[in-house]
C-alpha cells in the first residue's frame, strides 16, 4: 500500500504496530511517544499524526483534531484536510468548509480529495453553485482519480443538469476513446436532452468514433439525426453532417444501412414543396453527394437518380465526378424499389400541397390516376370523326341505347355490381342521380370538355373481357380541336378508331391520327370500320375492308381493322368482336406502362400548377380591380341611402307636424268661440255666489265633447292620410333599392343583395294612432277659478252682492261681458298640451322609425362594401407576397420536378423505356 493511499484512507498509523498486532495501537502510539519523547531532539509529528487517525477510527473527533493541529512536518496539509474531515464528522461544516478552503498544497492527491470532501460538504449545505465549481474543477485537473467522473456523473443527472452531463460525456469520450461513454451520449440524446447543443458540438467526437466503432458512431449519428429532424437547428445539422461525412473514408461496402435511410427520408422531406430552393441550395449537393457514398445496395439507384436529377435542374452543382459515378451506378444496379408506390406518395405529396395552397383539388388528375393503377382493366380508347358511327358501336357493346346523342364529354364506361354514374371535374366530384342526368350532361356544350364521366353498371361484356370503354367526343378533324377531344389520351392502353365505311380513311381522319401519334406515340392503334350495312351489297364490303386495311397497314402496319355494322346479327358480332379485342389488348409489361402514363400525369399536374399560378395571379388582380369598382359603387349606394335616408326623415316629420298645426289652429280658433258661448248659461237669477264653479264644468264639458267628437276623428283622418303618404314615400324608396339592388346582383352574378326595407313601421304607425285616437278623455280645466285679477273681483262680487236682488242685474251684464270678451288664451294652452301629451312619444320616435325603416339595406350595403375592402385588401397582400416571394409557387413546383425527374432516371431510364412528355 502506498503512502497516499494510506494518507486518504487514514492508516497511516498501521506502520507503527506491524509488530504489536496484538496490543491496542492507542497503547503502541503512546509508548512510541514517550520513547520519542525523551530524546534530546523528538519528532512527535509523525506520531501525534498516527494518534490521530486512531481517534478518528475511534470517533473521537475532538482528540483527533488535538493531535492535528499539532503536527509541523510534511504530513500538516494532510493533518489539516483531517482536522477539516473531523469537524466534517462533528457537524462543525462551516469551520471544515473554512479548513478545507485554507489548505495550500501542490500535492494532486490531496487537492482531489480536497476538493471531493468540499464538493460532498456543499451538497449538503445546499451551495449547489459552489459543488458544480469544485467537480468541474476537479474533473479539469484530475480526470483519472478513481470515482471522480463517475460521481461528477451523478452529480449532474441528480441535478438534471444536463448540459454539463452531455459536456462531460463528449470530452471523456474524446479523452479516454471508451466506448461506454459513447454509449452514454447515445442514451442522452435519446432522452432528448442534447437539443441545446449545437450540431458542431458532436462533430469531433464522431469523427474520433468512426475510427473507433463503426456500428455504435452510426448509432450515435442516427439519434442526432432524429433529435434534430424537428428543430429548427436542422438544416444546420445537415450541413455539419455534410461536412463530417465528406472528412470520413466512407464507401458504399461501409454498411451504413441506418444511415443511408435517413438520407433518403431527409431528402424525401426537402423536396416536398415546403421550403424554399435558396434554402436547400447550398447544402443539397454534398447531402446528395455522401448519400451517394455510403448507400446501400437497396438506395443505390435512388441516391444515384437523386443526384443525376438535382443536377439536370441545377447544373454544374454537383461534382461532374459524382454525376458520372451516378449514371454508372444507375445503369449497373438494379433496385428493388416499389417504384409505383413512391410516385403515388410524390403524386399525393403534390395535390396536397396544390389543396393547401389555394391551388384547387385537382380531382380530375386524381380520378385518372386512380384509374391507371387499376392493372386488371384494359382501358379502350374509342374515338372517331362526328357521325362515323362510334355511338351505335358503343351502345352494341354496352347492350342498350346508352349513347341516342353524340358525346359532349369524355366517358368511361365501366362493368359494376351496381349502377354509378359520376361527374368529375378539376373542380368536384358530382354522382348524379339516374340516366336523365346522364343524358342531360351529354346534351350540354359549354365547358363540356372540362368534365369527365363515369358511368358503372353491370356489363357482361365489358367483365369477361376486363375492359373498360372510354367514349370522347365526335373529333371534326381539324389538328386544335383534336387536342381538346385527346388531351386525356394517356388514360388508354389502346385506341380504337371509328371509319365510317361510306368514306374511310379519309385526310381529316388521317390528321386526327398524326396528332395521335404525336401525343402519344407508345399506345397502339386500331381500326373499327362501321356502317358496312349500307354498302351495295357484300362483295362491295368485302371490298371496301380489304381496301382501307391495305391503307391503313401502309401507314400503321401493326394496326388490325374490324368489320362493324348495326344490321348483322349482335350475338355472333360480340362474339367476333371479344376475339378481336382480345387480340389487341396492350397487356405486355402493363405495369411498367402505367407506371410511364403515371408519371405523364405527374409532369403535367405539375406543368398546370405552373400555369395555374399565373392564372392565380390574373384572377388575383382581376378579383382587386373587381372588389375597387364594387367598393365605389356600393360607398356610392350607401352615401345615397343615407341621403335618402335624410330626406325621409325630414318629409316624414315634417308632414305630421304639418298636420299637428292644422289640428292646434282648429283648436286655436274653435275653443274661444265654444267657450264664449258658455256665456249663454248664465241667467240673471243665477247663484253668482257659485256661477264660475258652473260655467267652468260646462266649459271643460263642451271642451271635452269637441275634442272627443270632433277633433280626434279629424285628427285620426290626417293621420291614416298621412301614413298612406309616408306608405307611398317609402315605396317609392323601395323600388329605388330594388333597383339598386337588381344592378349590384347582376355584378355579383348571383341573388346576393335583398334590400328590403321594414314596412312594419307603417304596421306599427296604423296601430299607434288606432290606439291613441280611440278615445279622448279631458282631465279637468281651471277656466274660470284662475287668480286673474278680473275673475277674482267677479267672483268676489258674486260672492258680496249675490244675494240682493238689485245687484243681479249687474252681475249679470258683468259676468256675460266677461265670459264674451275672454281670449282663453291660457285655456287653449291647457287643451293643446293635454291633448296632443300622448302623441309627443310619436312624434319623437319617428326619426327612429324612418332609420329603422332603412337599417336593414344599409346593413348590407355597408357589410357588402366591408366584404369588397377585406376582399382588396386580402387579394392585395396575397399579390404583393405573391410578387415579393415569387419561391412560394415555384420553388415547391421545382423540387417536385427534381423528385419526377428522379423516378424518371429509376424507372423509365433504368428499364429502358421512353420517357412521355
Amino acid at each position: 500500500m502506498t503512502l497516499e493511499t494510506q494518507l486518504k484512507q487514514k492508516t497511516y498509523y498501521e506502520m507503527f504496530i506491524n509488530e504489536h498486532e496484538n496490543i491496542h495501537p492507542i497503547q503502541v502510539l503512546g509508548e512510541l511517544f514517550q520513547e520519542e519523547a525523551v530524546k534530546d531532539l523528538p519528532d512527535l509529528s509523525t506520531i501525534r499524526y498516527a494518534q490521530g487517525e486512531v481517534y478518528f477510527h475511534h470517533k473521537d473527533y475532538e482528540a483527533a483534531i488535538f493531535k492535528w493541529e499539532n503536527i509541523i512536518n510534511e504530513l500538516e496539509p494532510w493533518a489539516k484536510k483531517n482536522t477539516a474531515d473531523a469537524y466534517y464528522e462533528l457537524g462543525l461544516l462551516s469551520t471544515a468548509e473554512d479548513l478545507y478552503c485554507a489548505i495550500a498544497t501542490n500535492n494532486l492527491t490531496l487537492n482531489t480529495e480536497v476538493a471531493l470532501q468540499l464538493f460532498s460538504l456543499y451538497i449538503e449545505r445546499g451551495k449547489l453553485d459552489l459543488a458544480l465549481a469544485v467537480i468541474k474543477k476537479t474533473i479539469i485537473s484530475n480526470p483519472d482519480y478513481p470515482n471522480v467522473t463517475e460521481i461528477a456523473r451523478n452529480f449532474f443527472e441528480e441535478q438534471q443538469d444536463w448540459n454539463h452531463a452531455v459536456e462531460l460525456a463528449i470530452n471523456e469520450a474524446k479523452r479516454t476513446e471508451s466506448l461506454e461513454w459513447y454509449e452514454m451520449l447515445i442514451s442522452y440524446v435519446e432522452k432528448g436532452v442534447t437539443r441545446n447543443h449545437a450540431p458542431s458540438y458532436f462533430s469531433q467526437a464522431l469523427f474520433e468514433l468512426f475510427s473507433l466503432n463503426k456500428p455504435i458512431f452510426e448509432r450515435l449519428v442516427s439519434t442526432l439525426w432524429d433529435s434534430y429532424k424537428n428543430d429548427e437547428s436542422y438544416f444546420t445539422w445537415i450541413r455539419e453532417m455534410n461536412q463530417l461525412l465528406l472528412n470520413l473514408d466512407i464507401n458504399q461496402s461501409g454498411n451504413l444501412s441506418v444511415l443511408s435511410g435517413h438520407h433518403k427520408e431527409a431528402f424525401f422531406n426537402l423536396i416536398d414543396g415546403r421550403y424554399f430552393i435558396k434554402s436547400l441550395q447550398d447544402f443539397i449537393p454534398d447531402f446528395l453527394t455522401n448519400w451517394l457514398r455510403l448507400a446501400d445496395r437497396k438506395d443505390t439507384v435512388l441516391a444515384a437518380a437523386a443526384v443525376l436529377s438535382w443536377n439536370e435542374l441545377f447544373p454544374a452543382s454537383i461534382s461532374m465526378s459524382i454525376v458520372s459515378d451516378a449514371e454508372k451506378l444507375i445503369s449497373m444496379t438494379e433496385s428493388d424499389m416499389d417504384e409505383l408506390e413512391e410516385c403515388l406518395t410524390l403524386f399525393h405529396a403534390i395535390t396536397n400541397w396544390a389543396q393547401s395552397s389555394e391551388m384547387g383539388e385537382n380531382h380530375r388528375v386524381k380520378w385518372i390516376v386512380q384509374k391507371l393503377v387499376d392493372f386488371d382493366t384494359q382501358h379502350l380508347l374509342i374515338t372517331g370523326l362526328g357521325g362515323s358511327g362510334k355511338s351505335t358501336f358503343v351502345n352494341l357493346v354496352l347492350g342498350e341505347d346508352l349513347q341516342d346523342s353524340p358525346t359532349s364529354s369524355l366517358v368511361m364506361f365501366k362493368d359494376s355490381t351496381e349502377e354509378e354514374i359520376t361527374e368529375i371535374t378539376d373542380r368536384e366530384i358530382t354522382s348524379l342521380s339516374g340516366f336523365s342526368d346522364f343524358q342531360e350532361r351529354m346534351d350540354r356544350r359549354r365547358n363540356a370538355l372540362e368534365s369527365m364521366i363515369e358511368f358503372k353498371r353491370p356489363n357482361a361484356f365489358l367483365q369477361e373481357n376486363k375492359v373498360a370503354l372510354i367514349d370522347t367526343p365526335g373529333l371534326k378533324g381539324n389538328y386544335n380541336d383534336s387536342y381538346e377531344v385527346l388531351k386525356n389520351l394517356q388514360l388508354a392502353d389502346t385506341v380504337l378508331f371509328v371509319l365510317d365505311a361510306n368514306a374511310p380513311f379519309t385526310d381529316k381522319e388521317r390528321t386526327v391520327l398524326a396528332k395521335i401519334q404525336e401525343l402519344a406515340p407508345d399506345i397502339p392503334v386500331h381500326f373499327l370500320l362501321s356502317k358496312t350495312d349500307t354498302l351495295v351489297n357484300e362483295q362491295e364490303a368485302i371490298r371496301v375492308f380489304d381496301e382501307t386495311r391495305t391503307r391503313i397497314q401502309s401507314y400503321l402496319p401493326d394496326a388490325e381493322v374490324f368489320a362493324f355494322s348495326s344490321q348483322y346479327e349482335s350475338s355472333q358480332q360480340l362474339k367476333d368482336l371479344k376475339e378481336f379485342i382480345q387480340s389487341i389488348k396492350n397487356t405486355r409489361n402493363i405495369e411498367d406502362k402505367r407506371l410511364a402514363k403515371l408519371l405523364f400525369f405527374i409532369r403535367t399536374t405539375i406543368a398546370g400548377l405552373m400555369q395555374k399560378r399565373l392564372e392565380v395571379e390574373n384572377q388575383l388582380v382581376e378579383s382587386v380591380r373587381w372588389n375597387e369598382e364594387m367598393l365605389q359603387k356600393l360607398t356610392g349606394a350607401v352615401n345615397q341611402l343615407k341621403d335618402t335616408e335624410t330626406q325621409k326623415t325630414k318629409a316624414v316629420v315634417q308632414s305630421y307636424r304639418a298636420i299637428k298645426e292644422t289640428i292646434e289652429k282648429d283648436i286655436a280658433v274653435t275653443v274661444p268661440k265654444m267657450l264664449q258661448e258658455c256665456s249663454t248659461s248664465i241667467k240673471e237669477d243665477s247663484n253668482f255666489s257659485k256661477i264660475h264653479l258652473e260655467l267652468n264644468d260646462e266649459m271643460n264639458k263642451r271642451l271635452e265633447e269637441y275634442l272627443d267628437q270632433t277633433v280626434l276623428p279629424k285628427y285620426y283622418r290626417l293621420l291614416q292620410e298621412w301614413i298612406e303618404g309616408c306608405n307611398e314615400e317609402f315605396v317609392q324608396s323601395q323600388e329605388f333599392l330594388n333597383e339598386i339592388g337588381e344592378s349590384f346582383n347582376h355584378m355579383y352574378g348571383e341573388e346576393r343583395l335583398v334590400l328590403d326595407c321594414d314596412f312594419k313601421v307603417l304596421d306599427d304607425w296604423h296601430r299607434d294612432t288606432d290606439r291613441m285616437t280611440s278615445r279622448f278623455q279631458l282631465e279637468t280645466i281651471n277656466i274660470l277659478l284662475r287668480r286673474t285679477p278680473s275673475q277674482f273681483l267677479l267672483k268676489s262680487a258674486g260672492k258680496l252682492f249675490g244675494a240682493l236682488s238689485q245687484n243681479k242685474a249687474l252681475l249679470f251684464n258683468k259676468y256675460k261681458a266677461f265670459v264674451e270678451n275672454e281670449d282663453y288664451i291660457e285655456a287653449i294652452s291647457a287643451v293643446n298640451q293635454q291633448f296632443f301629451r300622448q302623441f309627443e312619444l310619436f312624434e319623437k320616435s319617428l326619426e327612429r322609425d324612418v332609420i329603422l325603416f332603412f337599417k336593414n339595406p344599409l346593413n348590407l350595403l355597408n357589410r357588402s362594401a366591408e366584404e369588397a375592402r377585406s376582399g382588396i385588401q386580402t387579394n392585395q397582400e396575397m399579390l404583393t407576397n405573391m410578387n415579393t416571394n415569387p419561391e412560394m409557387f415555384r420553388d415547391p413546383l421545382t423540387l417536385f420536378e427534381v423528385r419526377l425527374r428522379q423516378f424518371e432516371w429509376m424507372t423509365v431510364a433504368g428499364k429502358g423505356m421512353q420517357t412521355i412528355y
